[in-house]
């Protein structure tokens, strides 16, 4: 009788990524798996949007729906379309973003998996925590952005020629719309840098707050730029949430470096002409006992061999 001995496996695909056993074409196999199951996901997620390109289409035309004279008494919102296309590849353009979405878990997971073992410990755990910040973030400044084109769309449209019949082009709008929720919800992740240069060590808390005057123009500056109405309230809300956001950052900032000790080292303070003081006060060495002399070993004499013995 024959016993079945279990066949010992092999070190993961991880393991072998995290002490470099992997060789170039491993590296690249394995990001074609990656890449294979993230794609797979996204397709998925693509006949998932699909199926709700409709109502996430009613949703973004809501804040145009809103506007005064627009909506009929039937309830239907119209809107223009150019070409006989135009409709289909906006749902098309919906699914997409919706599945990208949707399967965010799968190849945002993939893409870890993949970066993960060339990072250290602490660098893996910096990496959880501002993936767990980033996706509020962003959802946050979507939210801002929804808002925004809700109050600014009828400043744009009263503001403009007067006279005109109001009736916006579908695939201009969506992709109005869909632009600005994408500005502002990256605009939102500039904490997260704030904050990468500080774990990093790049930059100190102290250094990040005596830059707040630039951090602040530089805000308004940008909400001046990206937001779609010229009045001030769309701005300022944007410039004021990324300011908000920029000193909670410079707080955490603060806090890690007082983890870490940082601005406690020993030339803080110091000028740079300035010489530093001694504080090592060296203990006085004491002389050493004094070597035994040994006498010299005397080298062995050599053999001499006699003419008869070589014979």
């Amino acid at each position: 009788m024959r016993l079945a001995l279990p066949r010992r496996r092999g070190p993961s695909k991880f393991q072998q990524a995290a002490d470099g056993s992997m060789t170039l074409v491993d590296h690249i196999r394995e990001l074609r798996d990656r890449l294979f199951r993230a794609s797979i996901a996204i397709v998925l997620g693509f006949i998932v949007g699909f199926w709700l390109a409709d109502p996430v289409f009613d949703l973004l035309k809501e804040p145009y729906c809103n506007l005064p004279g627009i909506t009929k008494a039937d309830g239907s919102c119209p809107m223009t379309q150019l070409g006989p296309a135009d409709g289909f590849l906006l749902k098309l353009k919906i699914a997409l973003w919706v599945g990208l979405i949707v399967a965010a878990p799968v190849w945002l997971y993939q893409l870890w998996a993949f970066i993960a073992p060339g990072l250290h410990r602490n660098e893996r755990r910096y990496a959880y925590a501002f993936a767990a910040i980033a996706a509020p973030l962003f959802a946050a400044g979507a939210g801002l952005a929804y808002f925004v084109v809700d109050k600014g769309l009828a400043f744009l449209l009263e503001s403009g020629v007067t006279g005109l019949d109001t009736q916006l082009e579908v695939t201009r709008y969506i992709a109005f719309v869909t632009n600005m929720i994408l500005i502002f919800g990256v605009a939102f992740e500039f904490p997260l840098l704030v904050l990468m240069l500080n774990f990093v060590g790049v930059a100190s808390a102290k250094r990040l707050l005596s830059w707040w005057r630039v951090a602040v123009f530089v805000f308004f500056l940008f909400s001046a730029i990206v937001t779609p109405t010229p009045d001030p309230f769309g701005m300022t809300a944007l410039a004021i949430c990324l300011c908000a956001l920029y000193f909670m950052a410079v707080g955490v900032a603060f806090l890690n470096d007082k983890r870490k000790g940082r601005g406690k080292e020993i030339y803080a303070g110091i000028a740079d002409d300035e010489v530093s003081p001694l504080s090592h006060d060296p203990e006085p060495v004491e002389a050493g006992s004094r070597a035994e002399t040994v006498a010299p070993v005397e080298a062995p004499k050599p053999i001499q061999s006699r003419y008869d013995d070589m014979t």
